[in-house]
């Protein structure tokens, strides 16, 4: 068997299995395929490797200036193949004594509720493009869904009645997520004026179409953000993914517990929703600083 046979095989397993997105599967072949790569420089493959030849490997690599966060992401990605290797026999696992490099705590970058209000009214209202767009940040703010999450949205996924949306996030896990009044009127009201302006003769299901009635794709999202973010005159570079650290942030600067804020994002750890309390006290820190007398 081919490494490229074994890496797809494993793929597909971790496809159908755990139901991981498309992006992390390109991201585990393009780094399996770098170590067969090397290996096979070494007349080796993946199956007769062991932590002697991972070791020498992560040693080249450092030695080539690639960072601690690309290691550990290798590092993760092998231990996902080895391990299903082993489970099903095909080799052992030289993973078990590696140690992933130790990385630094890096705070989201969080936009001010100021910045937001001016996001949000960025769009022109008198275009189908513009209330499509008011309707998506309105959603991606009141919600803190992943943008992934948005654009793959179709119709049966949100009750305009209850005002909540059905959420299929990593994992394929469900969430149900509150809109919010202000979220829940944009949305209507795109559905009614603008969102079939989008559509060919025969429709469609997905919530936020595109030009020719598919659906919208991340980067047409992330596109349609930072030109928005111009027109707001929010100056630094940001992402759709920082609407929803706004969305988290904000929750608990306003008073949200933590683990209400964990089941809206759909985070299996509350280790991971953990980190928007540093981001609050961080924001304190800077607040006592610019405004005490003795800050």
């Amino acid at each position: 068997m081919t490494d490229a046979a074994r890496i797809e095989a494993f793929l597909a397993r971790l496809w159908s299995e755990r139901g991981v997105s498309v992006h992390t599967v390109a991201a585990y072949r393009r780094d399996l395929m770098m170590l067969s790569g090397w290996l096979a420089r070494c007349g080796l493959d993946l199956a007769s490797a062991g932590p002697a030849e991972l070791q020498d490997y992560l040693a080249d690599r450092l030695r080539q200036h690639a960072s601690t966060r690309s290691i550990a992401r290798q590092i993760s990605a092998w231990r996902q193949f080895y391990g299903d290797a082993s489970r099903h026999g095909q080799c052992g696992d030289p993973t078990t004594d590696l140690q992933s490099p130790r990385l630094p705590r890096r705070l989201p970058q969080v936009l001010s509720e100021a910045d937001v209000d001016a996001l949000l009214r960025a769009p022109a209202l008198d275009t189908a493009i513009g209330l499509r767009d008011r309707a998506m940040l309105e959603l991606l703010y009141a919600t803190g869904v992943r943008v992934s999450e948005l654009v793959g949205l179709v119709l049966g996924q949100i009750d305009l009645r209850v005002g909540w949306i059905r959420i299929q996030g990593k994992g394929r896990k469900e969430r149900l997520v509150p809109m919010g009044e202000e979220a829940l009127h944009w949305v209507a009201r795109y559905l009614t004026e603008a969102r079939p302006a989008f559509l060919p003769v025969r429709g469609g299901d997905a919530l936020f179409p595109g030009r020719r009635g598919r659906p919208l794709t991340r980067q047409a999202c992330w596109h349609r953000l930072r030109a928005l973010g111009q027109v707001a005159g929010i100056r630094k570079r940001f992402s759709p993914h920082d609407l929803r650290h706004a969305f988290a942030t904000h929750l608990l600067d306003h008073g949200a517990d933590l683990r209400m804020v964990q089941l809206l994002l759909g985070h299996s750890d509350l280790s991971t929703t953990q980190i928007y309390t540093h981001v609050a006290q961080a924001r304190l820190k800077a607040l006592h600083a610019a405004h005490h007398p003795r800050g």
